[in-house]
């Protein structure tokens, strides 16, 4: 008994030990599993975001193209409902994927290029044009800062907005709302 006295604290010590270790291998586990998880996301959330751009910048461009009247209308109307089918899927992963502030900038981004797409279908009178345009790419400037900020992409503005209108108009031609 005296023996199993002696021994006890060293065997307390194995079991302490042997605890902290499992312990410790647990919540390491825990934390890398974690930050595999949130790669994993920001992978895909990364590609829903690309994927809803590169759809809804493609309704812009073919509306634009409408609206200026350089193509065949019929042939462009039909562009326009295959892209905003894609546009249309493309929202979904990011309404599934995104973060608040990323979805809240996508929806004016979307809101401001539907504006764009109903002059084009309504064959509308253009006279706003320009400032639906800039209002576009000013929300495109907005959900691209804020899906750089929630996958916590660093380098500064991207912002185009700004740009697009120096090289269109010169300072002097610019629609009011935009000098």
């Amino acid at each position: 008994m005296g023996n199993l006295v002696a021994q006890l604290p060293a065997l307390i010590g194995v079991l302490v030990g042997t605890i902290g270790t499992i312990v410790a291998t647990s919540l390491a586990d825990r934390a890398r599993w974690r930050r595999r998880q949130g790669v994993r996301w920001d992978e895909r959330r990364l590609d829903a975001y690309a994927e809803f751009a590169r759809a809804l910048k493609e309704v812009h461009t073919i509306a634009s193209r409408l609206i200026g009247g350089y193509l065949d209308r019929e042939q462009e109307l039909a562009l326009l409902t295959e892209a905003n089918f894609r546009h249309t899927i493309a929202w979904e992963n990011v309404l599934l994927l995104g973060d608040a502030p990323t979805v809240t900038a996508a929806r004016a981004w979307r809101d401001a290029v539907w504006e764009v797409e109903r002059l084009a279908r309504d064959g509308s009178a253009t006279d706003g044009l320009p400032d639906l345009l800039h209002r576009a790419n000013e929300a495109r400037d907005q959900f691209y800062d804020a899906a750089r900020g929630g996958l916590g992409v660093s380098g500064g503005s991207v912002a185009q907005a700004a740009l697009l209108v120096d090289r269109l108009y010169p300072r002097h031609s610019r629609p009011p709302a935009q000098r």
